[in-house]
């Protein structure tokens, strides 16, 4: 939230994705302002269509809060360490979290003392599907592209957690979080003390109270960032070369895949935003398998992700998180690109 101070007049709070959108609008209309009534029109054209999609992912959000489904992620957290990082990848992806609203849980889950293994496991998954997500990336880049997209959250959790359980049976990564670092707080209270869920909650208040809030408050988040992430598309559209994108991110070859996994790192948004870009830069040139290592890798790695996982975990876990969500990422384009070529 950006506030605003008028002179001699009030305080006016203002969201910064919307500050964003009227930026952009404003700067278009000042050195093209010809393209802005096309650029609406494409955010308008683009938001119709995808907007079953959008109205399917909010309500699988809304289902999830107000039953209470997200308390289930402790128990995949149980058992022996091989069956919990099994079970700590599939619940990740599976989970309604993004890789900073995943922190509370990390935190509480090793805070409790469950094994490191599973938990890097669940930290990597996570952020790459749910089930609002699904939708929005079978509506966006078709249902096989979602599909995949699922199995290689669970994949790419299974590399963290079988290579951290490796490294921590050799004697590395001890002691995983930083000095001083708490219980999780609010969020971690989901494992340590899970609430029982409640499938048929509609004769509970407090329940359709928590549905109706969650519909209005994703509802809004998810809108502001598909807008601000079509509009970002229409200027690509407009301004930018297919062929360059062509160049960089085109062909069958590993170089592409590398490349679109690094540019995850500084270009990624959020995973509601990235995936109209990356339908867009599909449509130009780039591989769908270059695709697949940008959303793998970007979600994971993308700056404020990373700042996140840095700021409680000690320099050489963070290091073997990010390591293992480079090499799933790279790992995740090539056998995308594999599978395609069958």
């Amino acid at each position: 939230m950006t506030v605003l101070t008028l002179p001699h007049g009030p305080r006016i709070a203002i969201d910064t994705v919307v500050l964003i959108i009227l930026s952009i609008l404003l700067g278009l209309a000042v050195v093209d302002s010809a393209q802005v009534p096309e650029t609406i029109a494409f955010v308008a054209r683009a938001i119709l269509h995808i907007l079953p999609y959008f109205l399917l992912s909010i309500a699988l959000a809304a289902y999830a809060t107000a039953t209470g489904a997200d308390n289930l992620i402790g128990k995949a957290f149980q058992g022996r360490t091989v069956v919990a990082i099994l079970g700590a990848s599939l619940m990740g992806a599976l989970s309604p979290f993004c890789s900073c609203g995943v922190i509370p849980i990390i935190v509480a889950l090793l805070a409790m003392g469950v094994p490191l293994a599973p938990v890097l496991a669940f930290c990597i998954a996570s952020p790459l599907m749910d089930p609002a997500m699904f939708a929005l990336t079978a509506g966006i880049l078709g249902f096989e592209f979602a599909v995949a997209k699922t199995v290689i959250a669970i994949a790419m959790g299974l590399i963290a957690g079988f290579g951290t359980m490796t490294l921590v049976a050799a004697g590395y990564l001890n002691n995983p979080l930083r000095e001083g670092i708490g219980n999780g707080g609010c969020g971690g209270s989901k494992v340590r003390a899970p609430n029982a869920v409640v499938w048929r909650f509609w004769n509970e208040p407090a329940r359709v109270e928590k549905l109706r809030d969650s519909l209005i408050k994703n509802g809004l988040f998810l809108g502001k960032m598909l807008v601000l992430a079509y509009l970002l598309e229409s200027l690509m559209v407009r301004y930018i070369p297919a062929g360059l994108i062509a160049t960089y991110l085109g062909g069958t070859g590993p170089g592409s895949i590398v490349v679109a996994t690094l540019a995850g790192i500084p270009a990624y948004l959020n995973g509601t935003a990235a995936l109209p870009l990356v339908g867009e830069l599909i449509s130009q040139g780039m591989s769908p398998a270059a695709g697949m290592a940008f959303l793998a890798g970007g979600s994971v790695t993308s700056i404020p992700a990373a700042m996140a996982i840095w700021g409680i975990m000690r320099p050489a876990v963070f290091a073997a998180y990010f390591a293992f969500a480079m090499v799933g990422a790279v790992s995740a384009g090539l056998g995308y690109q594999f599978w395609l070529s069958l």
